[in-house]
């Protein structure tokens, strides 16, 4: 898939930035037709993408804190954790999964390599190692004798650009009988459901079972057992251990999930011929109602300054003139630009002042929470409108 060429989508501009040069990159993803692991072309380095400056932090969505509040309570009934184990996040952000381990007494820390919300998780009284994680990494942990018995990695397998590093990493971090568990967007739903915008330079790769199970049985784990979610527009969380010492049973979850991908023809090229197209008509058609809007006299606002919301912004070539400005509530973001588009982020409070006819939610996994949120703008008869998988104004 090609979608032109854009900045990284979390690289937000100050207002002294708007005055100088800004790179962008092509954005082309790939798919290897022998192992069937779908990854971006052309790589931005992970050091220019999660700076110190890096801006999403996962607490500002209750929904996502609420979903690794439930996670926290089921993992640790469904594997006996208790205060004796050791429980590690990889790419904890700012606390939001590690407080409530924290909040049982069990020993916990997370290896999370940006600055802001590395500082904010150790407000929460959360130990951080500000490092990038992978086998040399998981080799000294080890050595000092930190190894866990359960490791969560929620969003991060995507943001690695050496994965076969990264996923080593967690066969030495494990004890004989650990767990990791790792979520992610699941590619087959992001072809079924036309979800391109989730495609941007801070993902590496889009990942089925298929690919994944590969990548993991090279490099020492056993995948064992799959959910199905429903976050971030369909996700799987994979349950792996060592290959060497893990006795978790295999159950049929994971036969169950690789002949779903098998029967969608996931390792066939026609599989994947399409999107483009499809992508093209959410364009045309998100693009067409902006502009009517703009001829009726309508006001547009969006809410959400979110990676995947810049990615179709920069595809549609939409500038302020369409879209004036987007609302988030990540204080981080606000005063700031988005990256090539340059639409200004501001604060809530701008909504109530100027009652915009329509709010675009660019984050639309996060639809129902955003329409609660933002219930209030029914009171001037304003309307909500998602552009994937189609323009939708409820």
């Amino acid at each position: 898939m090609d979608l032109g060429i854009s900045p990284p989508s979390n690289s937000y501009l100050t207002t002294e930035a708007l005055a100088a040069r800004e790179i962008w990159y092509p954005l082309k993803v790939m798919v290897c037709n022998q192992c069937w692991l779908v990854q971006t072309e052309d790589i931005v380095g992970a050091e220019e993408m999660f700076s110190e400056d890096y801006a999403y932090f996962s607490s500002f969505s209750t929904t996502w804190v609420e979903h690794a509040k439930q996670y926290v309570s089921n993992m640790f009934e469904r594997f006996s954790i208790d205060k004796d184990c050791c429980v590690v996040e990889i790419a904890a952000n700012d606390g939001y999964l590690l407080q409530h381990v924290k909040a049982k007494g069990t020993v916990c820390y997370g290896i999370e390599p940006t600055a802001g919300t590395a500082a904010a998780a150790r407000e929460k009284g959360i130990e951080i190692i500000e490092e990038f994680f992978g086998i040399a990494m998981a080799q000294e942990l080890a050595n000092e004798g930190r190894q866990a018995d359960l490791t969560v990695a929620n969003n991060v397998l995507a943001h690695v650009p050496d994965i076969n590093d990264f996923v080593g990493g967690f066969a030495l971090l494990l004890k004989p009988g650990g767990v990791a568990t790792f979520e992610f967007p699941h590619l087959l739903r992001l072809v079924e459901k036309n979800q391109f915008d989730t495609i941007y330079h801070e993902h590496f790769s889009y990942l089925s079972l298929t690919a994944v199970k590969g990548i993991f049985s090279a490099n020492g784990l056993e995948v064992f057992s799959i959910d199905e979610l429903s976050t971030h527009g369909g996700s799987l969380r994979v349950y792996a251990q060592r290959m060497d010492t893990g006795k978790q049973p295999v159950d049929n979850s994971v036969a169950d999930i690789l002949e779903i991908e098998e029967n969608a023809d996931i390792r066939s090229m026609s599989f994947y011929r399409g999107l483009q197209n499809r992508a093209l008509q959410i364009k045309i058609d998100f693009l067409s109602f902006l502009l009517d809007a703009h001829k009726q006299g309508k006001k547009v606002a969006a809410y959400g300054a979110a990676a995947k919301g810049n990615t179709m912004l920069n595809y549609a070539g939409v500038k302020p003139d369409l879209l004036p400005y987007v609302v988030d509530m990540n204080s981080a973001k606000q005063g700031k630009y988005l990256p090539g588009s340059r639409i200004p982020i501001v604060e809530e409070s701008v909504l109530q002042k100027d009652k915009p006819d329509y709010i675009v939610i660019l984050p639309w996994n996060l639809k129902n929470e955003v329409m609660s949120q933002l219930a209030y703008i029914r009171e001037w008869g304003g309307q909500f409108v998602t552009a994937v998988p189609g323009i939708e104004v409820q």
